[in-house]
């Protein structure tokens, strides 16, 4: 049995997937690394809203919510590319390739236009 986390997994689902405890820890790496995004973002962002309130009279009534909001929007931020650089891991563990992220664009085709005069959709002819 291999442990991840609190829970075993079976030999044989260890066994097809080699990577498996890479990912694992790559995913605790990303979750624990967003928590302390959020624990610092709203520690940091909150005493520099009273710092700034010492100089700068306000009211203080939304400073813990703005905090609250603005850290996890940050820690949801970099949790999510963590866990996108956890995923790309897995992939390249069980396919060799790291999956290509760019977006991918098409030109748009250039309309060609007709050579000589047109007709309309009511048959008048247009030079």
């Amino acid at each position: 049995m291999v442990n991840i986390g609190l829970r075993k997994v079976d030999d044989a689902v260890a066994a097809k997937h080699p990577g498996l405890q890479q990912y694992s820890a790559c995913q605790s790496h990303a979750f624990m690394k967003g928590t302390g995004t959020f624990v610092l973002g709203t520690g940091l962002l909150l005493s520099l809203q009273y710092m700034l309130q010492k100089k700068l009279p306000y009211p203080s009534q939304w400073s813990l919510l703005l905090s609250v909001v603005t850290g996890s929007v940050c820690s949801y931020a970099v949790t999510r590319s963590e866990t996108q650089k956890c995923s790309d891991l897995w992939m390249y563990l069980e396919t060799g390739s790291v999956p290509d992220r760019t977006p991918h664009t098409e030109e748009p085709a250039q309309p060609t236009e007709p050579s000589g005069p047109r007709t309309t959709q009511y048959g008048d002819v247009m030079e």
